[in-house]
């Protein structure tokens, strides 16, 4: 499939990247890879520690890295952090090196699915609601703009929303 063969999901937490990139990777007959997943077995820590440790721009620093590694891979699935595309050159890199792909969902859902999620840093706050909130409207734009395709997954299970990707990739042969 070569570099553009990569598929990279981005979107709010609690969206269903890591879900749906699983479902996603089985079905394309790729690696299916959590950034997220591969900074804690990178550092040998949680990311609820890195965020108490290090801050939000330690653990921005460490996915920098792993998004720079990851996007250098062939043929795989990629479900990011919600916050990867703050940076520019993560943006840069999913952009150059695969088809980005923005998962979206109504702000009701996103709290639905996170408010007993512990692993979440910056929704441990008296208002988790209103920092969904927040987050949404300051990425939202970011996510757009870096997104060759957008899909709304409200009411898709993650077989039918992986089952859309696939087609569309396909239909396009990963150009955009």
């Amino acid at each position: 499939m070569g570099v553009k063969g990569n598929i990279f999901l981005i979107g709010p937490m609690g969206v269903g990247k890591s879900t749906i990139g699983r479902v996603l990777a089985k079905i394309m007959n790729l690696r299916f890879f959590d950034s997220d997943q591969e900074i804690e077995s990178n550092s040998g820590a949680d990311i609820p520690w890195i965020f108490d440790v290090e801050g939000e721009s330690g653990f921005r620093e460490r996915e920098r890295k792993m998004i720079s590694l990851l996007c250098k891979r062939q043929d795989i699935v990629l479900a990011t952090g919600g916050g990867v595309i703050l940076a520019k050159q993560n943006r840069q890199a999913l952009c150059s090196n695969g088809t980005v792909v923005y998962l979206t969902a109504p702000i009701e859902k996103l709290v639905d699915r996170t408010k007993k999620d512990k692993n979440r840093p910056l929704l441990q706050t008296n208002d988790p609601e209103g920092k969904i909130i927040e987050l949404f409207k300051a990425r939202n734009h970011l996510y757009k703009k870096t997104a060759d395709i957008v899909i709304d997954t409200t009411g898709k299970n993650p077989q039918v929303v992986a089952n859309e990707i696939q087609r569309l990739v396909q239909k396009t042969e990963g150009k955009f």
